[in-house]
């Protein structure tokens, strides 16, 4: 087993195109969370030719919606989300300069298209294990949608984020990568 490689998000655009299916890494810096609600009004808004919460350019979406924090912690329980419910909006968004999503489960074939063709990463997080993941959050501020509630858009700062490559920019698939492996069993 390798180590996971340490990566910030400021240079998530650089490490991108090195990055390979199955590599581990453990995420420093801003990431915003977005769901099928809030990504939805993104949408408006670009149709609409409106301001964005956030710059989509080099800027990484997690899939979740956490739970309100509990005394003493900037965030509750903050696992993915099933990344499949994203993919209609992904390509547009990433065809706008997003580096990364995070999230759980399997994408298109039109959302590892526009990873390739955009040279960026999908990477999954451990699902199940959100009251975990939020011990690397060290913050979080809501910055739009407030009454979405916990589908709001956040903005995060994650550290040693523990994180899978699951799609990478040369089009390799963790899951059919792993699907290949165990029918060689």
């Amino acid at each position: 087993m390798s180590e996971p490689v340490k990566v910030s998000v400021s240079e998530l655009r650089e490490k991108a195109p090195t990055l390979r299916c199955g590599d581990k890494i453990l995420l420093t810096g801003t990431v915003y969370t977005s769901r099928d609600a809030a990504h939805k009004r993104i949408m408006a808004l670009i149709d609409e030719g409106k301001e964005l919460p956030y710059d989509m350019k080099d800027a990484v979406i997690y899939y979740a919606g956490p739970t309100p924090a509990p005394e003493g912690k900037p965030i509750g329980s903050c696992g993915p989300t099933t990344s499949g419910r994203m993919d209609r909006f992904a390509p547009r968004l990433l065809d706008m300069g997003l580096v990364a999503m995070i999230g759980k489960g399997e994408r298109s074939k039109e959302v590892r298209d526009a990873i390739v063709r955009n040279k960026a990463v999908y990477l999954c997080a451990v699902g199940g294990a959100g009251a975990l993941a939020c011990n690397c959050i060290k913050s979080c501020e809501v910055i739009a949608f407030e009454d979405l509630g916990c589908e709001s858009v956040k903005r995060l700062q994650v550290e040693d984020f523990p994180l899978i490559v699951a799609n990478d920019c040369l089009g390799g698939d963790i899951f059919e990568r792993g699907r290949a492996e165990f029918a060689r069993l």
